[in-house]
């Protein structure tokens, strides 16, 4: 590359979201992990509006950060906890014996859950059920 086609980064109109390493190390917002997403339920989905949905609310969800999450009603943008005892397939090798509850946030307005496991910022996607029933049963 020649030094005027050189990429660079511009930085940010409005001074007010400028980001920094050391504000993000501090920040208290959720991360969404996926490296441990089953396919179970997903698999057969083809309604691209869910996907859709899904990826609307993981937004919706990061704005709020932790704390908001803590109080804010589970079937809006909290969450609940599950035992692991009521979740149908096998769970990832990651889970291993000593976690007894898992989370579960709602992935689209319609009440269609995500189950995981948050440690710290961190929210690890393990299930997302796009048809009732799959990954646990309703009450």
């Amino acid at each position: 590359m020649s030094k005027n086609n050189r990429r660079k980064i511009i930085p940010p109109q409005d001074e007010s979201i400028s980001i920094s390493l050391n504000h993000i190390y501090k920040e208290n917002y959720p991360l969404f992990c996926f490296k441990y997403l089953s396919e179970t339920s997903i698999s057969t989905c083809r309604d691209h509006k869910f996907f859709f949905e899904f990826l609307i609310r993981l937004q919706k969800i990061s704005q709020l950060g932790w704390p908001e999450i803590r109080t804010a009603p589970r079937h809006g943008f909290g969450m609940e906890s599950i035992s692991v005892d009521q979740i149908k397939p096998q769970l990832p090798a990651c889970i291993t014996p000593d976690v007894r509850k898992l989370h579960i946030f709602r992935a689209t307005g319609d009440n269609h859950p995500f189950i995981g496991l948050q440690i710290d910022r961190i929210f690890r996607v393990l299930f997302i059920e796009a048809n009732f029933g799959d990954i646990y049963d309703h009450e």
